[in-house]
């Protein structure tokens, strides 16, 4: 929701579901577990700015899906600006740690946009999920070829079936 709604009490729900089912499924133990991605809050943070990166990929790629993808970048801000106040960050800092975020997704959207247009998604998730931490082989190839057969499939869903948090 932004500043304007926020103000004026008005509330954007068009992506609410969306949003629940991105997180629910970036939280997947698999994820952590047979990818190796590390089980923290940077972790974490890595593993839903991918499974977003997907979703905002098969938006974009929709003539008239723009109210959406911004709806759902507008649901993650809504999302992380309570996370960081449970972790500490005080109220004049967390503007700028939201800044941050939203330049790291921003980042991760065009790695994995070309990741998945080259056909190797493997430097984008190296330097993006594991932060440079040379993930084991086997780990790195469950993470790529699940996002790769998630974004497959996501070019395959209605919109209308991703607006109601109904992900392939």
């Amino acid at each position: 929701m932004g500043l304007i709604d926020r103000l004026f009490g008005r509330t954007n729900d068009e992506a609410a579901a969306l949003y629940a089912a991105v997180v629910a499924r970036a939280r997947a133990a698999h994820w952590y577990v047979d990818g190796g991605v590390a089980d923290t809050i940077d972790g974490r943070f890595d593993m839903v700015a991918a499974v977003l990166s997907m979703v905002l990929l098969r938006l974009e790629a929709e003539p008239g899906a723009t109210r959406t993808g911004v709806a759902l970048a507008e649901r993650f801000v809504d999302d992380m600006d309570p996370q960081l106040r449970q972790i500490g960050i005080g109220d004049l800092m967390v503007g700028k740690h939201i800044g941050r975020m939203m330049s790291m997704l921003g980042g991760r959207l065009g790695a994995y946009r070309e990741g998945l247009a080259s056909g190797d998604l493997t430097p984008a998730l190296v330097r993006n999920l594991y932060r440079e931490q040379p993930p084991a082989p086997q780990a790195v190839a469950h993470v790529r070829a699940r996002l790769e057969q998630f974004s497959a499939a996501l070019v395959r869903t209605e919109h209308d079936a991703l607006i109601g948090g109904r992900l392939p």
